[in-house]
């Protein structure tokens, strides 16, 4: 039986992956900003398979909770063996622009809560010297880009901490894995007309439960992201900054 906690267990990956997690009997911590709706999640996961569930709500802006949730979920589980941290937004890119309070508000939420949050559960696992931390970033954090460089930026410190604390922890024996979504229909892309490149949260989901089995660092999902942000990457700036992408 896995300790899991999920951060951000309303999200629509989210769900898709604590589905995963309770189908193969995970004994499960669920924390989120909506207190309303994290019983009803639990109850699902509960009729399928999942050995325990608890819950509890959290503003992600909270930082001074922090501690106290992680505790609490170690203590209701009794050890933590899997974390996965899910939550986020997608900020408007054109308000961001002309708003440094609305640009500090997604770094906020898509890049200090989620390094602060790492940050406490790193040094729980460093001295346990096992466990798995999954992180779900974006594809867009790989090159900055007009339509979305703010959310690509906060996400691409993400990835970039990340790489650093799956460096500092590899001799302790913890696997740090970065999960790098492209397009994925969920409520928070609602508006958007979707395409071939989409995925569904399920398509991530399994992608997430594959990564963590295979232990692959740095997975893109679905997997065709992999080529295509290298691709993006390649393009030499005098070109790239011409683009409208």
């Amino acid at each position: 039986m896995r300790k899991t906690l999920i951060i951000g267990a309303t999200s629509a990956i989210a769900q898709a992956t604590a589905r995963r997690f309770s189908a193969a009997g995970d004994a499960l911590f669920l924390v989120a900003r909506n207190a309303d709706r994290l019983p009803m999640i639990a109850d699902d996961l509960r009729i399928r398979g999942a050995s325990r569930v608890r819950v509890q709500a959290l503003d992600v802006l909270d930082y001074d909770r922090y501690q106290a949730i992680i505790e609490t979920a170690i203590e209701a589980l009794d050890g933590l063996d899997l974390v996965l941290i899910a939550h986020g937004t997608l900020p408007d890119q054109r308000t961001c622009e002309g708003s440094f309070a609305a640009t500090r508000a997604a770094f906020e939420i898509n890049a200090l809560s989620t390094i602060s949050l790492v940050t406490y559960l790193a040094d729980y696992f460093e001295a346990s010297r096992q466990g798995t931390i999954v992180v779900i970033t974006s594809v867009a954090g790989d090159r900055g880009r007009q339509s979305n460089y703010v959310y690509g930026s906060a996400k691409g410190a993400v990835t970039i901490f990340l790489q650093g604390l799956r460096n500092r922890l590899h001799q302790s024996g913890v696997k740090v894995i970065t999960i790098k979504p492209g397009f994925v229909d969920t409520p928070m892309t609602s508006a958007f007309e979707k395409g071939a490149l989409w995925a569904t949260p399920e398509q991530i989901a399994d992608r997430i439960v594959s990564s963590i089995a295979k232990g692959i660092d740095v997975s893109y999902a679905p997997a065709f992201w992999r080529p295509v942000m290298a691709l993006i990457r390649s393009i030499p700036e005098r070109f790239f900054k011409r683009m409208k992408l």
